[in-house]
């Protein structure tokens, strides 16, 4: 049977002057990648305009899931964008469903009102405006319907990810370090790409053996090998804290916002168990000079840093009543440890910490190698101030031209609501250039000199003698500083003293670079090289 092609709807001229604009949207990118939704719902849109003898003028296509904030999608916060930057204009905006104008029940009144204010016309292919009190009845019972189905689709989601979850696979988007693979066995599966064995893995391993002595020398590596990008490492600290924490990286699965407490996962772990549990005690500082323990004691500065030389467990601080006062000991507390509760003096161990101290100041021959490196890294700094100062320059120039186009859209407005919208994005763009020019006039009136000759006294003075530097802490910044200077705790033997220690890894680095002797040696600024990559920088 045929169809007799429509005639031209609009042949009173009741839409003369205005231009469609199709706003399509599906709800994930595969089914943007893998499906032809957005196509056909701009096909039906541009055939409705064809027929209504409304011209075309652009396209918005959003690739967005869920209901709440309309301006979360992009492509809608583009559109209304557009609108304003064109107010001179008569504008159609057509979609071929009420769902995809919204799905929740709220924001569907609140869009429809943002486009109410800039005079926009609206046009749904599959329901008709009507601004009546049985309209808006109608409108909202389908809202709520579109609302209901949303919530409905995002429970029997949220089942089927929770259940993989407990079957013990990733059920979301990929890993850092990871990509989302098909296999026959396990359906969709993580596995191990590049990225994560070359870059990830090392940091993460580095900052657990103290190759890394903190998370921004970390996230410095990260950056230099490409993982992160565009930015500087110190804006990385939050997200390298993500990745110690999660256990995924050591071969598990948890999700406790769906209460999926930690179990063993399918994928392969990038990390080994212990690795992860060291990386928490660093985190966590229990045993990286963080926080010390609430009964700590100035007369037992170590506290929590010496382990028992026969058995590795932590010696605790303790007095002893003399008959006219008291005495300070160290104790081993592990039951069978030979030196179960044998008292060690507190004076002794710290007479022989103070020699060791005393015995790791860098020889005066090196400095000029310390100054090099100081200054490399300083210009390094300064060149990061100076480019955000440029960066900032840029964003003032950008947001002075915003403020000047929304004056002028402001002007030609043609409702007192479009204008006060207008005037209310003035005044929101004109805080926050005050805000960013306000902080680059606090950054040049900073006299980079002085800070600069501060920390190289300081740095200078503590590679010099640690020793003097320790006198003059308070308990809790000796703590922090124990960690700069030994990669571990220290294990005391109340026969044989202090057992052979480990000197920080500035120690070391220097020392060697200057044994080299070589013109050839590269700086490694001051991320600490691991062992190996030593080894070849001095040709060992």
């Amino acid at each position: 049977m045929s169809h007799a092609k429509r005639q031209p709807k609009n042949t009173n001229n009741t839409l003369e002057g205005f231009e469609g604009i199709v706003y399509c949207r599906v709800s994930s990118k595969k089914q943007e990648n893998e499906g032809s939704g957005l196509e056909s719902q701009e096909g039906r849109c541009l055939k409705e305009l064809d027929y209504l003898q409304v011209p075309h003028l652009k396209t918005f296509k959003d690739s967005f899931t869920g209901g709440g904030d309309f301006m979360e999608r992009p492509a809608m916060r583009s559109l209304l964008e557009y609108i304003d930057k064109n107010p001179h204009k008569k504008i159609m905006v057509i979609f071929d469903d009420l769902k995809r104008f919204a799905r929740d029940t709220e924001f569907h009144f609140k869009l429809r009102s943002t486009f109410r204010i800039r005079e926009v016309m609206l046009k749904c292919l599959n329901y008709n405006f009507v601004d009546t009190p049985e309209g808006e009845f109608s409108e909202t019972i389908f809202a709520a319907q579109a609302q209901l189905e949303r919530k409905q689709n995002k429970r029997q989601v949220i089942q089927k990810q929770r259940s993989r979850l407990e079957l013990g696979y990733w059920a979301f988007g990929s890993k850092k370090g990871y990509q989302m693979t098909k296999s026959k066995i396990h359906g969709t599966i993580s596995i191990v790409n590049d990225e994560g064995l070359e870059m990830l893995k090392p940091a993460l391993e580095g900052f657990s053996n103290g190759i890394f002595i903190n998370k921004v020398e970390a996230c410095r590596f990260l950056v230099e090998k490409g993982f992160w990008k565009k930015q500087s490492p110190d804006k990385y600290i939050d997200r390298f804290a993500k990745l110690l924490r999660d256990p995924f990286y050591a071969g598990y699965i948890e999700y406790p916002k769906w209460e999926v407490e930690r179990r063993s996962g399918n994928h392969k772990a990038l990390i080994s168990v212990e690795t992860f549990e060291r990386n928490q005690k660093r985190l966590d500082r229990k045993s990286s000079g963080g926080l010390p323990r609430v009964d700590r004691s100035e007369d037992f500065p170590l506290r929590n840093l010496l382990l028992c030389g026969d058995c590795d467990n932590h010696l605790t601080g303790a007095y002893s009543g003399g008959r006219n006062k008291r005495y300070g000991y160290y104790i081993c507390q592990k039951k069978g440890c030979p030196s179960y509760r044998k008292s060690m003096s507190a004076i002794s161990i710290h007479s022989e910490f103070d020699l060791l101290l005393k015995d790791l100041g860098l020889q005066e021959d090196i400095f000029p190698l310390v100054q090099k490196v100081f200054d490399r890294v300083w210009a390094r700094e300064m060149k990061s101030v100076k480019k955000d100062e440029d960066n900032g320059n840029d964003i003032i120039r950008v947001l002075e031209k915003k403020i000047d186009d929304v004056m002028d859209m402001a002007l030609n407005a043609r409702s007192e609501g479009l204008r006060s919208t207008y005037e209310h994005k003035i005044e929101s763009l004109g805080n926050e250039l005050r805000s960013l020019q306000n902080k680059q006039a606090t950054t040049k009136n900073i006299d980079f000199d002085i800070p600069y000759r501060t920390a190289l006294e300081k740095s200078m003075t503590m590679l010099k003698s640690p020793y003097k530097i320790w006198t003059s802490l308070t308990f809790d910044e000796k703590h922090k500083l124990f960690y700069f200077i030994f990669q571990e705790k220290l294990r005391y033997s109340r026969t044989e003293g202090y057992r052979t220690t480990k000197s920080c890894c500035y120690i070391r680095l220097f020392e060697q670079f200057d044994a080299s002797n070589s013109p050839h040696v590269e700086m490694g600024g001051i991320e600490p090289p691991c062992k190996k990559e030593i080894s070849q920088r001095l040709h060992i």
